[in-house]
């Protein structure tokens, strides 16, 4: 009989491809709702740019947005544990101020 191996339960494996590993940086996230489900747009604000472009969109259900909060917290806290607090400047303003001088050709 051929060697089989059962995955451990409990266990997947999740194939992360080299175009999504390499990540999207967002720099505003934007968070609706309905009554079955969460809509965080991550978009990408630049400097003297009056126009903002979503660059990701994830959908989840509420149970799912609740985890996922559950393990930001975590995750934050684990955070300041190892490396200190994260200290909370004011609120940027909308549309943020990003202080560079207006580019000129």
């Amino acid at each position: 009989m051929a060697n089989q191996q059962v995955p451990n339960q409990g266990q997947i494996n999740i194939e992360l491809p080299e175009d999504i590993a390499e990540g999207i940086y967002s720099n505003l996230a934007i968070i609706s709702h309905s009554n079955t489900e969460f809509v965080i747009d991550f978009v990408r604000m630049m400097p003297n740019v009056p126009q903002a472009k979503v660059k990701s969109r994830i959908i989840l259900t509420p149970e799912h947005a609740k985890r996922l909060l559950g393990a930001l917290v975590d995750n934050v806290r684990k955070f300041e544990q190892q490396f200190g607090s994260i200290e909370e400047k004011d609120v940027p303003p909308f549309p943020m101020n990003f202080n560079t001088p207006t580019a000129q050709a």
